[in-house]
């Protein structure tokens, strides 16, 4: 089951089905199901919180996720921090819902087993983040 929940922020205003279709899409396209993932949108100070806590890191990121996959199924929970999509999207000059959809597919694309920890990892992630998106946009509403 792919859910979605706010922790202090309101939710975005996204058509979570069709999310949900492409998500489970491009899970396939790597070969793999969708189990439970659970998306989490929250504020910086709580993204924050959940860095300092869990991962020992003391900065804000746009994305945390916690992989629980295990053989062909994805799982895990992935945090989005609204603020820092906000921002980003702004910095890159595209629309906040764009970003979204790029940061909540980059979740999912770490539960597939992406990594984007060094330049030639990153640059990976960015190309399957594009044939991710590309996919969303030739999806039917």
């Amino acid at each position: 089951m792919i859910d979605f929940q706010s922790y202090d922020v309101p939710m975005p205003d996204l058509d979570y089905a069709r999310i949900k279709r492409w998500i489970k899409q491009v899970a396939a396209g790597y070969g793999l199901r969708c189990g439970d993932i659970n998306y989490i949108f929250c504020s910086d100070e709580h993204i924050l919180a959940v860095n300092r806590r869990f991962l020992s890191h003391d900065y804000y990121t746009d994305v945390i996720t916690f992989d629980y996959s295990l053989a062909q199924t994805i799982a895990g929970d992935i945090f989005i921090s609204v603020d820092t999509v906000r921002s980003n999207a702004e910095q890159v000059g595209v629309e906040s819902a764009e970003e979204m959809l790029r940061i909540i597919i980059h979740g999912v694309l770490h539960l597939t087993g992406q990594a984007d920890k060094t330049p030639e990892t990153r640059a990976i992630m960015t190309e399957k983040e594009e044939l991710a998106l590309r996919k969303w946009r030739e999806m039917s509403v």
